[in-house]
């Protein structure tokens, strides 16, 4: 099995000057850092990593682990940059968006469980949130944004078999530049490729896309960690973050600032 990280996007609506999935958790250890520990303590030796904004920031501080740039990262969404990485791939393959943090025991149960699967959360969703429906066997019957009557959130970890690795690849590429993946798994149940959902509510996971996810997650994973660090009002950090600092050095004093007024 190998696995695939979704990170070359913006990351706009967080308003950080460096990749959203290089931010910091209380512990000091970065989304992307974690996500990378996590797959590798599951036994996935090989990890690939779609890059695009601000790549060098990735590349530089994850030296050890293969990457995929999508060139085009600031006009396509996430359909083409995991067609990137899958195109040239013969293997089952553990994918999730780069702004994930989430439990050991996701990574585990989607490792354990054969097929095709979307690890679901059945929880009351936002307008932002891409959401789930399946039939009483567990099988995916929808998966966007605007799904009717939906049992929760689909989480952005997912898994695909080998043989039908050529199906999603096909479903992809004929996927408009602005679809997200999801887009391509609908299709590929519209060609009578299945997918289970995977219920991981019991264990902590959330997506990142706006400083108040950031907080939030940083206070569901600072148990984790050996001091007690704070979220910031995300007014204070862009006012104390302005400056000619490189990525790394903001990040860093991001972290900084926040145990300093813990």
């Amino acid at each position: 099995m190998k696995a695939v990280i979704l990170a070359a996007g913006v990351g706009s609506r967080l308003g950080r000057p460096f990749p959203k999935c290089m931010s910091l958790l209380p512990d000091g250890e970065q989304i992307l850092g974690r996500q990378i520990r996590l797959f590798r303590e599951a036994g996935i030796r090989e990890i690939i990593v779609v890059v695009g904004f601000k790549k060098s920031l990735i590349m530089e501080e994850f030296p050890s682990i293969f990457y995929k740039y999508n060139p085009f990262f600031y006009i396509t969404n996430t359909s083409k940059s995991l067609l990137h990485a899958l195109e040239h791939l013969d293997d089952d393959v553990l994918w999730a968006n780069g702004d994930v943090v989430f439990d050991r025991e996701v990574v585990e149960a989607v490792v354990a469980q054969p097929g095709n699967v979307v690890a679901v959360d059945r929880k009351r969703c936002g307008a932002e949130e891409v959401k789930y429906r399946a039939d009483g066997h567990g099988r995916l019957l929808e998966i966007s944004k605007q799904v009717d009557r939906a049992h929760g959130e689909a989480v952005g970890v997912n898994r695909v078999s080998r043989e039908d690795l050529p199906a999603l690849v096909r479903s992809l590429t004929a996927c408009q530049d602005d679809d997200y993946f999801e887009k391509g798994i609908e299709d590929c149940l519209g060609l009578g490729v299945a997918f289970q959902v995977l219920d991981i509510s019991a264990h902590r996971c959330i997506e990142v896309d706006f400083d108040e996810d950031l907080r939030e997650a940083r206070r569901m994973f600072g148990a984790e960690s050996s001091r007690s660090v704070q979220p910031l009002p995300s007014e204070f950090v862009r006012s104390e973050l302005r400056g000619s600092h490189s990525g790394l050095e903001l990040m860093r004093r991001e972290l900084s600032l926040a145990a300093s007024v813990a």
